[in-house]
């Protein structure tokens, strides 16, 4: 690694000021850390938020939950309130990588880091969500921009994220073997105003499908998720899988999910 210096601010309005001046923020580190090691990135500041309560803590605010932008992996899998409200949140934590990335990851890190093979992100797009900042509150739909690429300024820090508790929700992956990461993963959520579905791993970034949304708001059902055309044009190719194996992934754990829901 290169040379760099390290504060552990107590205080959100520190971390914001650090921020601000330059600091890069360090949530779980699973991300961050690993691309230091391997000089890809070399700020010469961290700004480590595990310290700060205020990021901290699960809570049920009427008819959505919040969740706290440090909140690891494991607190969010193992939450009674979580279990209770939003089993499918729950469930994707429990499964997001190993152990050990599951005990030091953080929400609002997977979030703000928007690796387009990551879980979260797709819980959130799925769900409506609105990410809240240090500044202002972002709609999911408006949060998430393309390749790590996301809607946050310059020493803007993720403090929470809302859920809207849906009626129904389920999320399904294949996982890569090797990394843990989704070849493809769909995050279903049904509301009273109708049916999202995100997708992950399969493109350059988290995404709703349409289609799929469409043909569900008529009908819920597994039949009807079938009878979607999946477009390969614009998903991923590489190594692990083609575009064309990925596009028949998304309709076929989308009708998985579907049947889940229906239970």
């Amino acid at each position: 690694m290169y040379a760099f210096t390290f504060e552990r601010p107590a205080a959100l309005a520190d971390a914001v000021k650090l921020a601000e001046a330059g600091g890069k923020p360090l949530a779980g580190g699973q991300t961050l850390l690993a691309s230091m090691k391997l000089r890809l990135s070399a700020p010469e500041q961290l700004v480590d938020l595990g310290g700060i309560k205020e990021l901290t803590g699960i809570r049920k605010d009427g008819d959505a939950l919040v969740i706290g932008a440090m909140s690891r992996h494991l607190d969010v899998a193992n939450n009674a309130e979580v279990k209770a409200a939003f089993p499918a949140l729950a469930d994707l934590a429990s499964r997001i990588g190993d152990r050990q990335v599951r005990a030091m990851g953080t929400i609002g890190g997977s979030v703000a880091n928007n690796d387009p093979a990551a879980c979260y992100p797709s819980a959130v797009l799925a769900t409506g969500a609105t990410v809240v900042t240090s500044k202002r509150e972002i709609a999911a739909d408006d949060f998430f921009l393309g390749l790590f690429t996301i809607a946050l300024e310059d020493g803007e820090l993720i403090t929470a994220i809302r859920f809207p508790i849906p009626k129904r929700a389920v999320y399904e992956k294949l996982r890569q073997k090797a990394s843990h990461f989704p070849l493809v993963g769909v995050f279903l959520a049904q509301y009273d105003s109708g049916v999202r579905v995100a997708i992950t791993g399969a493109g350059n970034g988290v995404f709703r499908h349409a289609g799929l949304e469409d043909a569900l708001n008529k009908s819920f059902t597994a039949a009807a998720a079938a009878g979607v055309k999946i477009d390969p044009s614009e998903l991923n190719t590489d190594l692990h899988a083609t575009a064309a194996y990925r596009a028949n992934l998304i309709n076929v754990l989308t009708q998985r999910a579907v049947t889940k829901a229906l239970g």
